[in-house]
């Protein structure tokens, strides 16, 4: 004989798994949701990355490239190109030539600039990092010797220091230290092959003004745009950096 009490019951427990199904929430793949990840600290070896990276961004958002590309440099020349002790009478000695050279100079102007792979060291006491920031431009020279347009390939280095100092109310940050370029460490080079030789001894003379003259210039622009951009990082990740350099802790650069 069936059982009406069983059917009762059987029911009753059918009735309350349906119920149990449809308060689950559902995927768009009927499965169940996976857990979200919560988001991380960046890991050690992305710091390196991130700062460059940041650091590089920053300075071309702050139009670096167009700063560069401006810079009055035959103006400076000009005005710092006297023979009564000034740059030219400190560098050239014998070569007077260059001076009427340099003050009839058609055109000296600064085209395609680039920002380079910066890279990265710490200091041995683990409480700075020095970036090196790499820049790369063409110098068009026009002299009257030639009437022709010569083209100077130019590489130098700008080196900045970078610490953590903790302010008053015990925030920590990211401060330009010591930002410099290396003396005699500018790279100039002909692109359009050789010269004749009177060219030749001419750009001689005005490669040497250049090392004396470019990295400055080039320095005092670029430094202080890196003093703004590093206010500007991520919070996150200045914090995660500041931490390990005012602990003296390895800096792990793998970029």
């Amino acid at each position: 004989m069936f059982q009406t009490g069983g059917l009762i019951v059987l029911c009753g427990l059918l009735a309350q798994t349906t119920a149990q199904l449809d308060v689950l929430p559902l995927s768009l793949d009927n499965g169940l949701p996976l857990a979200k990840t919560p988001p991380q600290d960046p890991h050690p070896t992305d710091l390196a990355g991130s700062l460059t990276s940041g650091l590089s961004s920053g300075l071309l958002s702050k139009n670096l490239l167009g700063i560069l590309q401006n810079l009055p440099l035959l103006d400076v020349l000009k005005s710092r190109g006297d023979t009564s002790g000034g740059l030219l009478g400190g560098l050239l000695g014998k070569v007077t030539s260059l001076v009427p050279v340099l003050n009839n100079i058609v055109e000296l102007k600064i085209t395609d600039p680039q920002l380079l792979e910066l890279g990265l060291v710490q200091s041995p006491d683990g409480h700075r990092l020095y970036v090196t920031i790499p820049l790369g431009m063409i110098l068009n020279v026009k002299l009257p010797v030639t009437g022709s347009l010569l083209k100077l390939a130019v590489k130098l280095n700008i080196t900045a220091e970078i610490l953590a100092v903790k302010n008053a109310q015990g925030r920590i940050h990211l401060v330009l230290g010591d930002c410099t370029h290396s003396p005699g460490r500018l790279q100039i080079s002909l692109l359009d092959g050789l010269a004749p030789l009177p060219v030749q001894s001419l750009l001689d003379g005005l490669t040497g003004i250049l090392n004396e003259v470019l990295p400055e210039l080039v320095q005092g622009e670029v430094c202080p745009l890196v003093n703004e951009v590093l206010s500007h990082l991520d919070v996150t990740l200045v914090h995660s950096i500041a931490e390990i350099l005012i602990h003296g802790l390895e800096f792990v650069i793998n970029i």
